[in-house]
């Protein structure tokens, strides 16, 4: 039977929902080469786990959805063509679910089904300590069974284990300390990619190894993670985004996306913590999962925290990590998420509002400078908030581990990465801003913008230099001064009166505010001296602040004007 890459080849799963709800399986049906498939299958399910009591084999120890995931890749291969249909393999699952021993196992498949003389197959994973995990169960592997123990040459000293005939070559990697080039390799299998992202360099890493796949038509890519332990950045974001781009039907390609996730109607609200869930997202409960375990971990964090709570969502019920999940977060940050409003951009702000000021802080070369503009409403009298933010290259030299992150709010348009040629671009576009709202005449006459006192002079000059007079700028002092805005805010998200865009760089900042109690006062501090970032929230705290004066505009715009009723003398 001939077997073509096309329609018979989609892997969207449209109805994921629906199968999530009745357990099961969450491969699409595919037209496998039944002949590669099943051959992977013996040798798969012939090899030995290491590391449980009596070694069974994986055909005794795994579920089915193991063996089905397994077909899926090593079926994929057209012996005749020597191509595989799917190139690329995602699956996101939570922890004990045997995710590493199941990596070990298809890897070492992959060396046994592997045509390509001198083929490399790289096994990922995050650290060294895991790595070495890694190889010691692929060396078990091997060790259980005597056949193979004569086919490979296992190399200790270097974590790698060599083919006798093929010499092809298993080569187990720490993302934090080996070089990683996926320049020649076959096959790669990359084990949690949330903390391989973590790198300054994975999208560099990303792009060889799937470089190396153009030349290699017969290789594939397999990512095997559990959820990220804060909300997906960098690498892991656009990986993720994709398997659910292509699980959802909306993105065509060669990648087979298996997602262990609650629908967000079941995960929200703290839906995962009912144990009727948990054999949803964990195909190996009551198997290698210990329910009894989950559920003592679960009164555990309850006691410990919405810290231990979000640790516990996001690594044995793959629930995706927010806003305001830390024991020590701002109180408005858990109301955060609730106030968002699509399509709420610094222009719908302008056109919905009477009057509108702007909080400035920050400006270091190792800091942000925030911007933050809250608008009024002048037909429900909500407060509207916006906010962008400007990075030197130096942050992301010096902060190399947030790197990733900044270069996606980039993407989504929420913070401008200078490029080192112009050291005064950010004050430039930041005041360009101000007077837009300065033009259309929403600016109140007094206490308009709001900045630290030892704000950057150079902004004010800037400013000044637009017309923008004197009066306008005020000083806001900062520390415990800050607790009415802190505590304002608090109260206006969580009753609905303050709305914002749900820009994805608010998120990140207001996770990384924590606030401490000084007297009858709160202020809010960093999370973790220099990486973690809260200049745009403090910026939004000194707008917050000229907001609660209630100001006017300075003029009646024209279509306020229009709209007032004609006395009739």
């Amino acid at each position: 039977m001939a077997h073509h890459v096309g329609d018979a080849w989609d892997t969207a799963l449209p109805d994921w929902e629906q199968r999530i709800r009745n357990r099961e399986s969450l491969i699409p049906n595919l037209p496998l080469f039944d002949v590669m498939a099943q051959k992977a299958l013996r040798i798969f399910k012939r090899l030995r786990v290491p590391d449980i009591i009596g070694t069974p084999t994986y055909g005794e120890a795994c579920e089915q959805w193991v063996f089905d995931l397994v077909a899926a890749i090593f079926g994929s291969y057209d012996p005749e063509t020597k191509r595989r249909a799917l190139r690329e393999f995602f699956l996101l699952i939570p922890k004990k679910n045997g995710k590493s021993s199941i990596a070990a196992a298809i890897i070492v498949t992959a060396a046994i089904m592997n045509e390509r003389p001198e083929a490399e197959l790289l096994l990922i994973a995050p650290t060294k300590t895991i790595a070495e995990i890694a190889f010691k169960q692929a060396k078990g592997i091997i060790r259980l069974d005597a056949a193979l123990t004569k086919t490979f040459h296992v190399r200790d000293h270097l974590r790698k284990i060599v083919h006798r005939v093929s010499r092809a070559e298993i080569a187990v990697k720490a993302a934090d300390t080996d070089a990683i080039t996926g320049g020649k390799a076959t096959f790669t299998l990359i084990d949690e990619t949330h903390e391989f992202a973590k790198k300054s360099s994975a999208a560099a890493v990303f792009v060889e190894i799937r470089g190396a796949l153009a030349a290699r038509p017969d290789g594939f890519l397999m990512q095997i993670t559990t959820q990220s332990k804060e909300p997906p950045a960098g690498v892991f974001k656009q990986e993720l985004d994709k398997a659910r781009a292509v699980r959802d039907g909306d993105l065509r390609l060669p990648l087979l996306a298996v997602l262990y996730e609650l629908p967000e109607s079941m995960a929200k609200r703290g839906g995962w913590k009912k144990p009727a869930t948990w054999g949803l997202v964990n195909p190996n409960l009551g198997v290698s999962v210990d329910p009894q375990f989950l559920a003592d971990q679960l009164l555990v964090a309850e006691r410990d925290g919405p810290a231990a709570m979000a640790l516990l969502a996001s690594q044995h019920f793959n629930v995706e990590v927010g806003v305001g999940l830390k024991t020590d977060s701002w109180v408005g940050a858990r109301h955060w998420g609730s106030a968002g409003e699509e399509g709420l951009t610094l222009d719908e702000l302008i056109a919905r509002s009477e009057v509108a000021v702007a909080g400035v802080d920050g400006g270091g070369l190792d800091d942000l400078l925030g911007l933050a503009v809250i608008g009024r409403d002048r037909e429900t009298k909500k407060w509207l908030h916006w906010a962008h933010a400007w990075a030197h290259p130096e942050v992301l030299e010096l902060r190399k581990e947030i790197a990733p992150r900044l270069h996606d709010f980039e993407t989504a348009g929420d913070l401008t990465i200078l490029t080192g040629e112009d050291p005064t671009q950010d004050v430039v576009d930041l005041a360009n801003y101000v007077e837009r709202l300065f033009k259309a005449d929403l600016l109140p006459d007094n206490g308009a913008v709001g900045l630290d006192p030892a704000g950057i002079s150079a902004i004010v000059d800037e400013l000044v230099g637009r017309g923008i007079d004197d009066d306008l700028l005020v000083a806001i002092p900062q520390g415990y001064r800050l607790s009415p805005a802190i505590w304002g805010m608090e109260r206006k998200l969580k009753n609905g009166t303050l709305r914002h865009g749900g820009q994805p760089m608010m998120d990140w900042v207001l996770g990384n505010a924590k606030t401490e109690q000084r007297g009858n006062a709160v202020i809010i501090t960093k999370e973790t001296a220099g990486k973690a970032k809260i200049d745009p929230l403090i910026a939004s705290l000194n707008a917050f602040l000229l907001m609660a004066r209630n100001p006017q505009a300075t003029a009646l715009r024209l279509d306020d004007f229009l709209s007032q009723p004609v006395m009739v003398v």
